[in-house]
């Protein structure tokens, strides 16, 4: 491991705390040493209070901020003269301790304060590190791990046996380190944890955790413990995209709540779930209990998931029976499910959730294989990992965390998504906490939107092989399908039905009608799977109620799709699959409708643009916005006891009223 610190980067800071950040953010841009807002960093800072008081002040990370890009507001100030007096108390529960963290910040906006942060306070140095480093963490769950690393850093660091992080383990820091610390101690390394640096200027804090880190990789690749082999059998069956969606449906329903469910069929994860040992390395535990991720093994796919979920209960109420009437606190549903033939499914309520999951025991893999082949890896107790994921402070902080978006951990797919309503849908359905599959002639569609939670691709509709290579590339990596968005369609420009020709008469059924019996056929296997049932959401037209002139080929395609949304509503009602139907009329905020031809219709009505777009009984303007938020407002459960409904969505229409 190399330092990249960097002087004319470092010059650029103007005080202690700029410095504190950017060698936070060399340390967080590491993914050996931290992931996904793991470890905390500190500064002490002697600062005039606002009564001219000089007091010591601990800048110390603040909850929910992420070393990699953390800024000066990220790192919370409080009191070292409390910090320094809690330190001297016998015992502190958790949740006293982060409400005498509260009272004590200078500055109440600012983000709660790590619960790591009296630790900090007792290390008697102006700048502390503190990171999960793979190696080290590697090592300290090796048999003999304690004796290694006694081996490899001698007095250079004092070793703390493992507690829960709180008072707890600050108070046995305070206590080892003012026992057993020397000249020559630069670090702590805390077993089954993690490790500490600390000095007096931010550089040599850094160094020093590289330099400590370093020398346990040092070790591990002297015992060819570093590189890992990778040898795997790809299955040569082809996965079935059903057994995806119904084990999301089983997750979902032990949670609780819907989740979303992401396969990774990578050579190392397939390497690592094909091990003819992983029934008993994959259940011991994590690497550290900071990334607590339950994992359960299944022989093949969902086999035993109902046995693991009603395990897991019993061992819950045992271990737990003051809370036995609290259901709400438990999930015992997977976050990582490894497939011997398939790989690692990672579940969670969002993908951020879902990509972090799937991150943290990507590295989890990489540690466990490296202690497999430096000694053997021993986890923690299983008692111990319990006792962190159902802490005090994740349980409160579970209670506070507020009512989710509506549509959280479910997935919708919607049809002409690069433009207009259906581009309005994307945004609507994304708002409301949903990840989006977007299907579109148009390839802008696949980069539109830099969201992790939607995936793009460029589809003709009428191409069945086409949508059903995207389908499966949805769920592979969201699970299942929740919501179908039926928007796509044509509309040719005006023709009588003396003037219509055979093959544009077909083109129009075969985009606005026949793709999308196509689509809901192909679809409906996995709606009738969703957690929270299925629905349908079809784009239709006021042509249905009210056509015109000029547009036999459109008014009859939107029609006949109505009439096969009836049918569905009938025939899916008893698998939970709701089916409704808008009907939009003078939508202009779409690519069909230029200046140009605004400007013309208007002139036909002798009106002017703004009367023509307005011309409803409520003179009222209609945007892709109005029906992509009704259509998604359908989806939702304000709509969950309504289907086979027609709305209108057109200011008042006097043909269709």
């Amino acid at each position: 491991m190399k330092s990249l610190w960097n002087e004319l980067d470092a010059a650029e800071c103007e005080n202690e705390l700029e410095l504190r950040v950017y060698s936070s953010r060399l340390l967080g841009g590491n993914p050996e040493l931290v992931l996904h807002g793991g470890g905390n960093t500190s500064v002490k800072i002697r600062e005039t209070n606002l009564v001219g008081e000089e007091e010591d002040i601990l800048y110390v990370k603040g909850s929910g901020w992420d070393l990699a890009t953390i800024e000066a507001p990220g790192f919370t100030p409080i009191r070292m003269a409390h910090l320094q007096k809690l330190a001297q108390l016998e015992s502190l529960s958790d949740t006293q301790m982060v409400n005498e963290l509260k009272t004590q910040q200078t500055i109440a906006t600012a983000p709660t304060g790590s619960v790591e942060a009296i630790l900090h306070a007792v290390l008697p140095y102006k700048y502390v590190d503190h990171t999960h480093a793979n190696a080290v963490v590697t090592i300290t769950n090796l048999p003999t791990g304690k004796q290694i690393i006694r081996e490899i850093y001698g007095e250079d660091v004092v070793i703390i046996p493992y507690v829960m992080p709180g008072f707890d383990l600050a108070r046995m820091v305070a206590e080892r380190y003012a026992a057993e610390a020397t000249d020559s101690t630069r670090g702590l390394v805390l077993m089954n944890h993690g490790i500490f640096s600390f000095a007096d200027n931010a550089r040599e804090s850094y160094e020093r955790m590289i330099e400590l880190v370093d020398r346990a990789e040092r070790y591990l690749k002297g015992r060819s413990a570093w590189v890992i082999p990778q040898h795997y059998t790809r299955s040569e069956n082809r996965l079935e995209l059903k057994q995806v969606a119904t084990l999301r449906r089983d997750i979902s329903q032990a949670a609780g709540f819907s989740m979303l469910l992401s396969l990774d069929c990578s050579p190392e994860v397939l390497f690592f779930c094909q091990r003819p040992d992983l029934a008993s390395i994959s259940q011991q535990g994590p690497a550290t209990p900071d990334h607590v991720i339950r994992t359960k093994r299944l022989p093949m796919l969902g086999s035993d998931l109902p046995a693991y979920i009603e395990a897991y209960r019993n061992y819950f109420y045992l271990n737990m029976p003051h809370t036995g009437q609290d259901m709400s606190m438990l999930d015992p549903a997977p976050r990582v499910i490894l497939d011997t033939g398939v790989g690692m499914f990672t579940s969670g309520k969002t993908v951020k959730e879902v990509d972090i999951n799937a991150d943290i025991y990507r590295h989890t893999m990489q540690i466990i294989q490296r202690a497999e082949l430096a000694g053997g890896w021993t986890a923690l107790p299983e008692n111990k990992i319990f006792e962190v994921e159902y802490w005090e402070l994740e349980q409160a902080k579970l209670r506070k965390g507020g009512s989710a978006p509506e549509l959280q951990g479910e997935v919708a797919l919607v049809t002409g998504a690069a433009s207009g309503i259906g581009r309005a849908c994307v945004d609507s359905l994304l708002a409301r906490g949903s990840a989006v599959i977007g299907l579109d002639l148009d390839d802008s569609v696949e980069s539109m939107r830099e969201n992790p939670a939607y995936l793009g691709f460029t589809c003709d509709v009428t191409d069945g092989s086409a949508v059903r290579d995207a389908l499966q590339i949805g769920i592979r990596r969201f699970g299942g399908l929740d919501m179908l968005i039926l928007n796509a369609g044509m509309f040719p420009g005006g023709c009588h039905i003396s003037e219509l020709d055979d093959a544009s008469w077909r083109q129009v059924m075969s985009v606005n009608l026949d793709a999308n019996l196509s689509l809901m056929r192909d679809c409906y296997p996995f709606l009738k799977l969703s957690p929270n049932s299925g629905r349908v959401v079809v784009i239709g037209s006021k042509n249905v109620a009210a056509p015109g002139p000029g547009a036999a080929a459109y008014s009859a395609s939107k029609a006949a799709l109505n009439q096969l949304a009836r049918i569905a509503a009938l025939e899916w009602a008893a698998d939970g699959i709701r089916v409704n139907t808008l009907h939009p009329d003078a939508v202009f905020d779409t690519g069909i409708w230029s200046d140009e031809v605004l400007e013309s219709r208007a002139a036909h009505y002798g009106m002017t643009v703004q009367q023509y777009k307005t011309k409803n009984l409520l003179q009222t303007e209609i945007s892709s916005m109005d029906v992509a938020e009704l259509a998604a407002a359908m989806c939702g459960p304000l709509f969950a006891k309504t289907t086979a409904a027609q709305v209108p969505v057109d200011g008042g229409n006097d043909r269709v009223i």
